[in-house]
């Protein structure tokens, strides 16, 4: 019986509940599938055009887990057997929404919640990350006060229908949502229930939106740290993504003792990415790897969800 086996088997899945219960499981880290994408793509290589050879070298970095942007039921099909043949595991998927428009809203929650059943009953997935489609129509640079209501109280409405499923809503957000006082961010923290939409931290997003400040960045951990169930790991250096997650303009160990305070232990998932300015030294095994042993010594077992 291998590894995996075992751990599918009930004394493996009972043996890791006790490991757990004493607090002497391994770290569990993942990583977004926009990081490998990225990096793959870096070298002249597609990652989804040959995933069954990139989730391999998923796993020889030493990563535990995948997080996989999902269109469709049908991604799975393709993407949860490919998992547990490289012995990964999906605790958390993305899945992209358009809430604040009347003639979409219904659709994408109905097709969310197709995915979220599935990937729970097939894979475990517990969580289900969104981020709001911040692109606007017709020109169109921010939403009006009416699309953010309707998108929080369809938001909310998402949340409650993954609660029943026993899957838990992460609100996510890049720097967009961040301009005019964070008016898009803030309304859907305010405006929905915590019970129903939990919060996926991407710091680094939050960092550049507000100007490249880790004072906004640690305030809106005071605010709404109660919900973060995620976190979004990308570091840089004086403003440029850095090939590795490592020490840089974020204080990740402050943020990790913040987190520790509040007993929290959020879902942790590497999003390092390239762009202009970002050293290219190595591979993408390589750098994941390094990035996932930074990450064990900042948040050394404070993993969740």
């Amino acid at each position: 019986m291998n590894r995996r086996t075992f751990l599918e088997s009930g004394a493996g899945a009972a043996l890791a509940a006790a490991g757990a219960a004493r607090g002497d499981q391994k770290l569990h880290v993942a990583c977004a599938s926009y990081s490998w994408e990225q990096f793959y793509a870096r070298e002249g290589r597609n990652f989804a055009a040959s995933l069954d050879e990139g989730l391999g070298d998923v796993a020889r970095s030493g990563l535990d887990g995948y997080e996989s942007a999902i269109g469709s039921p049908a991604d799975l099909d393709r993407l949860i057997p490919l998992l547990r043949k490289h012995g990964l595991e999906p605790r958390s998927l993305y899945v992209s929404t358009e809430l604040h428009l009347p003639e979409t809203s219904d659709d994408r929650i109905r097709l969310v919640l197709d995915i979220a059943r599935q990937a729970n009953s097939e894979a475990g997935t517990r969580l289900i990350v969104t981020n709001p489609s911040p692109l606007r129509r017709g020109g169109q640079e921010d939403k009006d006060d009416g699309q953010l209501r309707r998108q929080a109280e369809r938001l909310d409405a998402l949340g409650a229908g993954l609660r029943r499923l026993g899957v838990t809503l992460a609100y996510h957000t890049h720097d967009v949502e961040m301009r005019k006082a964070a008016r898009e961010f803030h309304h859907m923290m305010l405006a929905t229930s915590p019970d129903n939409v939990s919060l996926c931290l991407d710091a680094h997003w939050i960092y550049r939106g507000c100007g490249n400040s880790s004072v906004a960045l640690f305030d809106i951990v005071s605010l709404y740290g109660g919900r973060i169930r995620e976190l979004h790991l990308r570091q840089s250096v004086e403003g440029v993504w850095t090939e590795t997650f490592g020490p840089g303009d974020i204080d990740y160990p402050e943020l990790a003792r913040r987190l520790s305070g509040l007993k929290l232990r959020p879902h942790l998932v590497l999003e390092q990415a390239p762009e202009k300015g970002t050293p290219k030294t190595t591979d993408p095994v390589a750098l994941h790897r390094a990035s996932r042993e930074y990450v064990d010594t900042v948040f050394a077992r404070r993993d969740g969800p």
